[in-house]
Formats: structure tokens, C-alpha cells, sequence
């Protein structure tokens, strides 16, 4: 690498996509960067690959709407902030009805090539098992919910805080041509067209009352991994494995992801499927299907039986079945000041899951956060942070300054992961929810979703001028 840039490097320890999004900021702003990732050299309980920013588990960046869903706000933020993920998801997307859903091996791939040939950034194969030495004077901790033993316990040692962990599974992943057609159908819930979508974008699986009764009976008598040494470790809601939903009751799956609202089944269109299992094209090539939101600890053998009593799945061919690992996140209400630096040492930043946000574009913008303000100390500017009233500093705001509820111990178990949603960002002004013109009704459903326009409008406006996009 030639480095034209008269500044000392930041170092970096992860290539996930906080820590890949990091990188491209602070090289954006010409400051070079050193990239340490540890995968290529030992490998991690989930990943497969050596590339940067590989997705583990879905392949889905969730809605990509700006108007009214947080996410959706969050990804144009991060656009208008040059962010790399961005651009590569963009870039890599598949149809998915109106979420932005990737082909995974394409996404890695387009990040990885990005980082290796931009000049100032230099990326080193190596674990780093302690904290970094104080001669890297301004590094990032991005080592996601996956962080090494040794060095989540260098982390610890730091600190003086229990390192706090949750259960994350992943869904198993179809091949199409497995999957027999003259019972499934194409077509997203409600006929809703996606970013490059058109309105039939996932493959429908339908269930009646006694096979949805029967997949459920077999979930909760399934096989499934031991806790051994995680033993008590909290899930975390937004990821729950199926069969713990089913455990809690009958009817939560029919209510959550095998939820039929919006389908109409096109080989029997005057029967209202009881149940549905949506599956969402995972490549470019459209020869993979993951099944959504079927995270599960299921044991291999008992998924296999199990998944195939799933009309249409019968004969299914798994690329790639379901697993379980362990998620790692520090208590960053009380360790991180507002610009996510660890209070007791200067110099040194956290950023993606490890702090406490949960989402792939969660952790990318924390990322990106973390990048930005770096490089600003770096360079002698001061560090500007976001409006509270954007998506970036709603997140920003929940891991820095949230949930500190218990006089006794602050902080425990009250700080939990969180995905971006409109329950973080401020309030409205009194009076800014205006009835439009000749509506007669306006209450309930559609004040909320007024109120969810404006929060989104806001938030686009205000990180605009942040950013000096006005």
C-alpha cells in the first residue's frame, strides 16, 4: 500500500461490517487505517468464509423504506453517509418484496474488494487476543457478538464488568429446485414490490389447521443442542429459534413468522391458508431459499425430519441447515462515553454488535459512527454527533445513555440488544400531527402511521444538515 496520507494509521480489530464500514470512513476522511481480522487465521463458531463482512445469518437488511419504518430511515442515513455496506448491498441486492435482501457471497465479496484496493486502508491476518497496546493510540473494537475468548477477557479485565451474552441461531437455507411448486407459490404479503421485487418475491409454503398442529407438536418435541457452558444466557427477542416460540404457545408462530395475513394461496385461491412458511431467494442465481425467520437450535437430524412435514418442503434439499451460537455484548451505558469511546482508556472505541445494537445495518451504522468519529480526533476536529432525532443518534443515544433502571446495579439486565425502531427516536413537537384535509377519520392506525412519516422525515432532514447535505 501507498500511503499518501501524513497521518498515523487507526487501527481496527474486526472485518465484520462495523468494523469494515469503520474502515472505509476514516480512509474516507484520508486517514489511513490497519484492518485486523483474525478469520484466515482461525476461524469462528459461524462463519464460513475468510471474506469481510460476511453474513451469518440472514441474507435480509429488512425493510427499505424511508417513509415510515426506522429501518428503512436508517439505510438512507447511512447512503447519505457514504457508507461502503450501503453501496455493496445496493449493488448485490436480490428481490425480496419490500425488504433490501442481498446475495450473500456477492455482498463479501464487493466489501472485501472495496477495502483491499482503497490506498489507506492495509488489512492484517491476525488474531488479537488482548486489548490493543498503547501505542495505538486511537483503535476500534469491532469484534462482533463473536469475540475470542482471550480477548472478551482482556475486554472483562478492563473493565471490571461481567461481559453479558444472549443466544443467536440462524435459518437453514433451501435449494430451489427441492421445493415442489404444484403446492408453493410465489407472491410477498400483500403483493408489496421491493427494491428490484415484483410483488412475488418469496415462495410460500401452506399449512391447514391439523398440519400447522402437527409441524408445532413436532417442534416442541424436537431434538435440540445443549446449553452446557451458556447455560441462562438470555435470547434475544428479535431472533428467537422456532421451537422456543412454540413453546410459548401454541398460536405464536401463526401470529409471528408462519403468519398468513396478506397471502392468497394461487393454487387454491378460495382457501385461506391457516399457516404459511415464507422462504426468500439467498443468491443472485436464485438457487437458494432461506427459510424466514425459522432460526432454530434443532439438532440436524430432527430439522430435516422435521422441516419436510412442511407442505412443499417434503423432498427438500438443505444447502446449509440451522445452528446456534453465542452473542457477546459489554454494558455500554455504563462503559462508553457519547462519542462510544470505553471511559477508561482514551483513545479506545467499540463499535457494532459487541456494544449492544443487534441487526446487520445496526452494527454497519455503529460502524460507521465510530469511523467518523475517530477520524475526526485523529485530524484535531471536534467530534460531531448526530441529532438525537436521526436514526444514527437514536441508536447512538439507546446504546450510550439507555435503560440505566436499577439503583442497585445499574444496568444489569436492563441494557439489552436493540434494532432500530421508532420507539428510540424523540418525540414529536405537540401539535406536529396535523388530521389531513378531509379525512374524517383519523385515529389509531393511520395517526400512527402519520406520526411514523414525519419521525422518518425529520430524521432524513436533520441528517442531512449534520452531514452538510443541505
Amino acid at each position: 500500500m501507498t500511503n499518501a496520507s501524513s497521518y498515523s494509521p487507526i487501527h481496527i480489530i474486526g472485518g465484520g461490517l462495523a468494523g469494515s464500514e469503520a474502515a472505509w470512513q476514516i480512509a474516507s476522511a484520508d486517514v489511513p487505517v490497519i484492518l485486523h481480522e483474525m478469520r484466515g487465521v482461525r476461524p469462528t463458531e459461524a462463519h464460513r468464509t475468510d471474506g469481510l463482512a460476511e453474513l451469518v445469518c440472514s441474507n435480509s437488511f429488512r425493510s427499505d423504506d424511508a417513509t415510515s419504518n426506522a429501518v428503512g430511515v436508517i439505510h438512507a442515513e447511512m447512503r447519505l453517509a457514504g457508507s461502503l455496506i450501503m453501496a455493496c448491498a445496493d449493488r448485490s441486492q436480490v428481490p425480496a418484496g419490500g425488504a433490501l435482501a442481498v446475495d450473500r457471497e456477492g455482498f463479501s465479496n464487493a466489501v472485501t474488494q472495496a477495502i483491499h484496493d482503497h490506498p489507506l486502508i492495509t488489512v492484517v491476518r491476525e488474531e488479537v487476543s488482548a486489548l490493543p497496546p498503547r501505542d495505538w493510540d486511537l483503535a476500534i473494537v469491532a469484534t462482533g457478538p463473536l469475540t475470542s475468548p482471550d480477548l472478551a477477557a482482556a475486554i472483562q479485565n478492563e473493565t471490571g464488568e461481567d461481559s453479558l451474552a444472549f443466544f443467536d441461531a440462524i435459518a437453514p437455507i433451501v435449494h430451489r429446485d427441492s421445493i415442489d411448486m404444484d403446492i408453493c407459490w410465489y407472491q410477498s404479503r400483500y403483493d408489496k414490490v421491493g427494491p428490484g421485487g415484483t410483488g412475488k418475491d418469496y415462495i410460500n409454503c401452506p399449512l391447514d389447521e391439523a398440519q400447522y398442529n402437527a409441524f408445532i407438536d413436532a417442534l416442541i418435541a424436537g431434538d435440540t443442542v445443549g446449553f452446557h457452558e451458556w447455560e441462562g444466557t438470555p435470547y434475544f427477542d428479535g431472533c428467537l429459534p422456532i421451537e422456543i416460540m412454540a413453546a410459548r404457545g401454541r398460536e405464536t408462530l401463526r401470529h409471528g413468522p408462519m403468519k398468513p395475513m396478506g397471502l392468497t394461496n394461487a393454487h387454491n385461491p378460495a382457501v385461506k391458508p391457516y399457516a404459511v412458511v415464507q422462504l426468500r431467494q439467498d443468491n443472485a442465481l436464485g438457487t437458494l431459499y432461506n427459510m424466514v425467520g425459522f432460526q432454530t437450535k434443532l439438532k440436524y437430524g430432527a430439522q430435516a425430519e422435521i422441516f419436510r412435514m412442511i407442505p412443499g418442503l417434503q423432498n427438500a434439499e438443505f444447502a446449509r441447515l440451522g445452528g446456534l451460537h453465542r452473542n457477546t455484548y459489554i454494558q455500554s451505558p455504563l462503559l462508553l462515553d457519547r462519542s462510544l469511546t470505553l471511559k477508561s482508556r482514551p483513545g479506545l472505541r467499540f463499535a457494532g454488535q459487541i456494544t449492544g445494537c443487534e441487526g446487520y445495518v445496526e452494527s454497519a451504522s455503529i460502524g460507521l459512527l465510530a469511523g467518523r468519529f475517530a477520524a475526526a480526533e485523529r485530524k484535531g476536529e471536534a467530534v460531531l454527533l448526530p441529532p438525537a432525532t436521526t436514526a444514527l443518534g437514536s441508536l447512538l443515544g439507546h446504546i450510550t445513555g439507555g435503560h440505566l433502571v436499577s439503583d442497585e446495579e445499574p444496568g444489569k439486565r436492563s441494557f439489552q440488544p436493540m434494532n432500530i425502531n421508532f420507539g428510540l427516536f424523540p418525540e414529536l413537537e405537540p401539535g406536529a400531527i396535523v388530521k389531513p384535509e378531509g379525512v374524517k377519520r383519523f385515529r389509531g392506525k393511520e395517526k400512527a402511521q402519520a406520526k411514523r412519516r414525519l419521525i422518518a422525515e425529520r430524521a432524513l432532514t436533520d441528517c442531512a444538515a449534520w452531514l452538510g447535505r443541505t
